[in-house]
């Protein structure tokens, strides 16, 4: 194992941000505890560099295998191994004390090179369900950080080394945990606030101005919306909306997200990793929309937890219509105590202690002082695996 325990950590993320945001939030962390960072990531970093401005920032190659089977996989290997070369020399260059990846593809040359290199490596997993990259190093790193108890796909060979320390969210998240959520009265102005991320804000741009049209004449006069919206959507969204008569703020993006969430009475959006995390140390209720497209139904476990526990409504895409979102927020709108229990369950979901816990993982694992659970039985049960893409990687270097 090749240790320098003085050297700087390096962060693996894809270039999106529900990988991005976790990974910005323990640099800040680590930042503060006088590390160095260095973020490898892949050709979409121009769009998030300065959410590290700090640290020294390496472009590889990567690529995600298209469709499935050994084809998919054969037209992505030559970007991956690539990528491997390039982070074997990085790493060998700037002598990290230790390795943690964040998951999606991008991440995969990185982990693959570090674990070459003798560097200690832990992976984080945002969601409820352990994501392909690090079900494919699982048996290869030395802990897998985890936001859930028992994510789906973990298998028993490796789950000796999870370690739940929750989801990092950004200083600007933290910031807003203890705003108070005040439950809106009979007459109050509600608060409603819509995003879907880039993969997701088009569904609601179509949904969610309609449905709110459809409410009784005095819940629209009490309305404020703040919704996020695809330029191209932003005019005929405007355009409903004022018809209705319902006051919207509308926007592109906002760059200050976790300010809108503590102002909300209630948030509908997208349930990715990050926004069920921010959602639950803000505590504020939510109506999520899973994106049904995305790899192995991460977004609709991510909602479930939620939902399960209290702190959210989740709506299937295929049931997201105008009637059905219509119906669901009057029903709350009429009984705004149920946003309040909501609210507070949502704030026992919430771990803003994440990013000192996983800074704190990381940094033993550099020092040495690390030591997982092991399952006495995942060294040998991951001798005896058959190929897999870290294999085949490795195997064409």
């Amino acid at each position: 194992m090749t240790r320098h325990p003085h050297g700087p950590i390096v962060i693996a993320a894809g270039g999106t941000g529900g990988h991005l945001f976790p990974g910005q939030a323990l640099a800040q962390e680590l930042r503060r505890r006088g590390r160095k960072i260095v973020l490898i990531t892949d050709e979409r970093v121009q769009r998030f560099d300065k959410l590290f401005p700090e640290a020294d920032i390496y472009e590889v190659p990567s690529a995600t295998p298209s469709g499935k089977g050994l084809a998919g996989l054969l037209r992505a290997a030559p970007a991956i191994v690539a990528g491997v070369a390039r982070s074997f020399a990085i790493l060998q260059r700037v002598k990290p004390a230790a390795l943690i990846g964040f998951g999606g593809y991008p991440t995969l040359p990185p982990v693959a090179a570090a674990i070459l290199r003798g560097i200690p490596v832990c992976v984080h997993e945002q969601n409820a369900v352990l994501g392909r990259v690090n079900r494919l190093v699982a048996p290869h790193v030395e802990a897998i950080a985890s936001t859930f108890e028992a994510p789906k796909f973990l298998k028993a060979r490796d789950a000796g080394k999870l370690a739940l320390t929750g989801n990092p969210v950004r200083d600007a998240v933290i910031a807003q945990a203890n705003a108070p959520y005040v439950v809106p009265e009979a007459g109050d102005t509600i608060r409603l606030l819509v995003f879907g991320g880039s993969q997701g804000a088009r569904v609601m741009s179509d949904v969610v101005p309609a449905a709110l049209a459809r409410l009784p004449q005095e819940m629209r006069n009490r309305l404020r919306v703040v919704q996020q919206a695809r330029p191209e959507d932003i005019e005929r969204v405007r355009e409903i909306y004022a018809t209705a008569g319902i006051a919207a703020e509308l926007n592109a993006f906002f760059d200050d997200m976790p300010e809108r969430i503590a102002a909300a009475h209630l948030v509908i959006g997208r349930s990715g990793a990050s926004t069920v995390s921010e959602l639950a140390v803000i505590g504020r209720p939510s109506v999520l929309v899973p994106l049904p497209h995305s790899l192995d139904n991460d977004q609709k476990a991510n909602a479930e937890k939620l939902a399960e526990a209290g702190a959210a409504f989740m709506i299937e895409q295929k049931d997201f219509t105008e009637k059905a979102l219509a119906a669901r927020l009057a029903q709350l709108f009429a009984t705004p105590a149920a946003l309040g229990t909501a609210a507070k369950a949502a704030r026992e979901k919430g771990q803003p202690g994440a990013v000192r816990a996983l800074a704190d993982l990381v940094e033993a694992l550099g020092r040495g002082e690390y030591r997982a659970l092991r399952n006495p039985a995942a060294k040998d049960a991951a001798n005896e695996d058959g190929p897999t893409m870290l294999k085949f990687v490795v195997g064409g270097l």
